[in-house]
């Protein structure tokens, strides 16, 4: 009978993963992977160092075994989310960066932008200090969690809950236009790769002279990533930083 309460058909959003960066309580494994089964997600990803499930995990995670069982441990977060077209990253802290920030009721949105058969990434971070500023850097966008200013900081498997619940709630939202009506779009590692190529011809044409790169390559990554990109226009992307090296190459 838990099980069967448990169980929930899966989301018509794209497939989602929830990846825990860093995780260091054991008692959240179980209960988010409880979480996730609750809403219909089965891929939960850890990005190490992670803390190992235990006794307290499987208590937690009751009826939620076998999502606990398949957990995916990865090396860094750029492996966790390679392959999915969107990326978000939580933070119910205010003043994090200035990456694109969506609120809970956005998230059907941008998630429709990806289609059915595509993947879509909900990473969150260590209980104790969040996610770094180049981790959510990373990220299609962040999600910004409506908690109270006095007390903002979630729970880790609160916080999935309640994003995962908004997901759900607002499936509707979703119904954007068909799968094969869109161009495809780019894996994560994609559009990493074209980021580094723009830094290539950003560094070649002495952008970075006044210092700062990183807080630089973060913008400019705010402005051409800040929603999942095709294939095509992650080709544009690249053509254009390719052009710009070739010109320089040409003069010297």
């Amino acid at each position: 009978m838990l099980n069967q309460r448990l169980h929930c058909r899966p989301l018509s959003t794209p497939q989602l993963t929830v990846v825990l960066v860093r995780p260091g309580n054991a008692s959240n494994l179980g209960s988010v992977a409880r979480a996730a089964k609750n809403f219909g997600v089965s891929r939960v990803t850890i990005v190490e160092p992670g803390v190992a499930a235990d006794e307290d995990s499987r208590r937690l995670a009751v009826g939620a075994d076998d999502v606990l069982a398949s957990l995916t441990r990865c090396g860094t977060l750029g492996e966790a989310v390679a392959g999915h077209e969107a990326v978000v990253t939580t933070s119910s802290l205010r003043g994090r960066g200035r990456l694109r920030t969506i609120s809970l009721s956005e998230l059907p949105g941008l998630l429709a932008e990806v289609p059915a058969s595509g993947r879509a990434a909900l990473v969150f971070g260590p209980e104790a200090s969040g996610l770094t500023e180049e981790e959510i850097a990373r990220a299609t966008c962040l999600l910004r969690l409506p908690t109270s200013e006095a007390f903002p900081t979630m729970n880790l498997s609160h916080a999935v809950a309640a994003v995962l619940a908004a997901v759900r709630a607002n499936e509707a939202a979703s119904a954007a236009a068909p799968p094969d009506a869109r161009d495809p779009l780019a894996p994560a590692e994609e559009v990493e790769a074209a980021i580094a190529h723009w830094d290539r011809a950003l560094d070649a044409i002495d952008f970075y002279d006044t210092g700062h790169r990183d807080r630089s390559l973060r913008d400019w990554r705010r402005i051409v990533a800040a929603r999942p990109l095709t294939v095509r226009e992650v080709a544009i992307l690249r053509g254009v930083a390719n052009r710009i090296l070739v010109a320089l190459k040409r003069q010297t």
